[in-house]
């Protein structure tokens, strides 16, 4: 057997409570996709820092971190900072960039759009 304390909960309430709020947060995650923020980046970063809550509350009940040593969760808490890091840099440096097109490839232009149809010509007032 490993040196660590072995905890054998066999209550459901964490489950059930762990449960509610994955339920919660999903609810949260959905609502956030139909509203605005400005633009797609911050509604990808909320979503992005929605997820990352979920997948940490999942690691420390059912992957049971919170029983652990403290610098377990501390690691797996910081790859998740770091991960949030790099991901904004990767974002930040397409973002700058121009739009490459391949040398063997043509640029296409979008269809035109079709022009109103012209409304007949309103017919002149009889003169009496």
């Amino acid at each position: 057997m490993s040196e660590q304390a072995h905890h054998t909960s066999h209550s459901p309430l964490p489950y059930l409570l762990t449960l509610i709020a994955l339920l919660f947060l999903t609810g949260i995650t959905v609502g956030a996709a139909y509203v605005d923020f400005g633009s797609s980046t911050v509604n990808i970063i909320i979503a992005m820092l929605i997820a990352t809550f979920k997948a940490s509350l999942v690691a420390l009940v059912f992957m049971h971190l919170r029983h652990d040593k403290p610098l377990n969760s501390i690691i797996f808490l910081s790859s998740l900072i770091f991960l949030g890091i790099l991901l904004g840099f990767c974002m930040i440096d397409l973002g700058s960039r121009e739009r490459v097109y391949p040398t063997g490839l043509r640029k296409v232009d979008p269809p035109p759009t079709a022009a109103p149809a012209a409304a007949p010509p309103a017919a002149a007032p009889a003169a009496h």
